[in-house]
């Protein structure tokens, strides 16, 4: 069964939540204010004792229109993550989306998820709600599409914290070698890795993506660490089982 969450508004600083996807009755509906923004989360959390998390952290979303234009606002229009998060039966999983999606406040602005959406302001404000939502629990990250950038900015920047395990799916993990090969304008505003994080890694790429092709993901990681899909496309991987 399925819960309906409505368009509704949190008052004039916080802005509307802007969603009509269907959610899990077990999760829960949770916004993470950090110093910036304010992040939309959806949360499960069966058992608080558990000392793991697995956070899953959503991609650029409708970040440009079909004429390669920036849209005025990036909340997600497909439900891959989503699907994921619904489909992971761990006790505690958070769907994480990314700044400005969903929720639009004051300090949004359109370069947030543009040229700026790896920049600094961006890593802090999701490291703040993970490190609010995980409480100190081991953490598997998992990041899809520029999630996959976000996350691994995200480990390398807070060695401190717990993070157990990397997991991307059709990640894009050098965005200056990505808008390269498809000559787009560099994101001028973004920070990029130098190099990965040096955690235990699972990289998903599918066979047939054309957004983030397997040619530029073995460039990045070890192909040891790469799981390639069969017929998968960007957004599609043919009900993907991350975990048993």
């Amino acid at each position: 069964m399925f819960k309906k969450i409505s368009i509704f508004c949190f008052g004039l600083l916080m802005g509307c939540v802007r969603t009509t996807w269907n959610t899990l009755d077990d999760f829960k509906y949770v916004q993470i204010k950090t110093e910036k923004y304010t992040i939309a989360t959806w949360q499960k959390i069966r058992n608080p004792k558990n000392n793991n998390i697995h956070i899953y952290i959503e991609g650029d979303g409708n970040a440009y229109n079909a004429y390669g234009r920036p849209t005025s606002d990036p909340t997600p229009q497909g439900t891959f993550v989503r699907d994921l998060v619904r489909n992971d039966n761990f006790e505690n999983v958070v769907y994480m989306a990314r700044p400005c999606q969903y929720i639009m406040d004051d300090n949004c602005k359109q370069t947030d998820w543009t040229q700026g959406r790896f920049s600094q302001q961006i890593i802090n404000a999701q490291t703040e709600a993970i490190k609010q939502i995980a409480n100190d629990k081991k953490i598997t990250l998992i990041g899809y599409s520029g999630g996959g950038m976000l996350s691994g900015l995200i480990i390398n920047q807070n060695p401190q914290m717990n993070f157990e395990k990397w997991i991307t799916i059709a990640g894009v993990l050098n965005h200056d070698q990505w808008t390269q090969y498809f000559g787009d304008a560099p994101l001028t505003e973004s920070l990029d890795m130098v190099s990965l994080p040096k955690i235990p890694q699972t990289h998903f790429v599918g066979e047939r993506d054309r957004v983030v092709p397997y040619e530029l993901s073995k460039q990045w990681v070890d192909e040891k660490n790469i799981v390639l899909i069969p017929n998968a496309t960007h957004d599609d991987f043919f009900e993907l089982k991350l975990f048993d």
